[in-house]
């Protein structure tokens, strides 16, 4: 089942900023309409919604941890829009808790605060999406942003580099699912992309050591993330369904 090439229905989680915010503007670019979505950031959501290009986008807020609000995010976004044809599954939380230097207790707040965002409201949201497609009959796409980390480890980030492997697998087991419906369901595992959140990063040797871990010598722009996210989500990418798409400039290969 073809989807349109513009105009099409697409809700970004996690939109306020940095990639999120990214996905939302490339989409826009297109001629398709955003909801965009926030958890806490209201003005830099809104600042999102005011940069985007054309008209019929909207603003949702909601905690996506929560289930009641993940339905809630998604049935207001269809909504708005009149349905949904693709869902981005951006929101995630990324703190440092090393073992060596973490507590049993901040440990384990890490580990429910890492679950709770990146692999259950991505269940959750892309249940409740797909639901909407299969009962319209349209059709769709859902794109789950992964993480280089999901395969290489990352030492001071466990809870992260798992969860993210979490999100791939889960978009395996729904391409399989949902392809009969005519969804395609694939991820994206993004290396270090430069955004708000983590500039300071890029400054003095750390950064040095960050850009010299690919041989381009830099690291990537979130718009270059958001390109293959808008991509996977065209048309002629339904037999990329299933897919995890590496997207770190050789910086990990496998």
């Amino acid at each position: 089942m073809n989807l349109p090439t513009t105009g099409r229905r697409v809700l970004v989680s996690g939109a306020s900023r940095g990639l999120g915010r990214a996905v939302a503007r490339v989409f826009a670019a297109n001629g398709d309409r955003v909801a965009v979505h926030y958890a806490t950031r209201a003005d830099e959501a809104r600042a999102t919604l005011d940069s985007l290009s054309g008209t019929g986008h909207t603003l949702i807020g909601g905690d996506l941890s929560v289930p009641a609000e993940a339905a809630r995010v998604v049935d207001e976004a269809a909504e708005a829009l009149g349905g949904i044809d693709i869902l981005v599954n951006n929101a995630a939380v990324n703190e440092p808790h090393p073992l060596p230097s973490t507590s049993y207790e901040e440990w384990t707040e890490a580990w429910q605060r890492h679950l709770s965002v990146n692999v259950l409201a991505t269940a959750l949201l892309s249940h409740r999406a797909a639901r909407s497609m299969i009962d319209r009959g349209t059709g769709g796409r859902i794109i789950n942003i992964g993480s280089r980390g999901a395969f290489r480890g990352e030492p001071d980030y466990p809870a992260y580099g798992a969860t993210k492997a979490a999100v791939h697998a889960l978009a395996q087991s729904l391409a399989v699912s949902l392809a009969p419906y005519g969804i395609g369901v694939a991820s994206v595992a993004p290396g270090f992309f430069e955004t708000e959140r983590v500039a300071h990063r890029l400054t003095g040797q750390e950064g040095e050591s960050i850009r010299a871990q690919s041989p381009f010598g830099r690291v990537a722009t979130a718009e270059e993330v958001a390109e293959a996210v808008r991509w996977l989500a065209s048309p002629g990418a339904e037999w990329a369904a299933g897919t995890t798409l590496d997207l770190n400039g050789a910086s990990y290969l496998r």
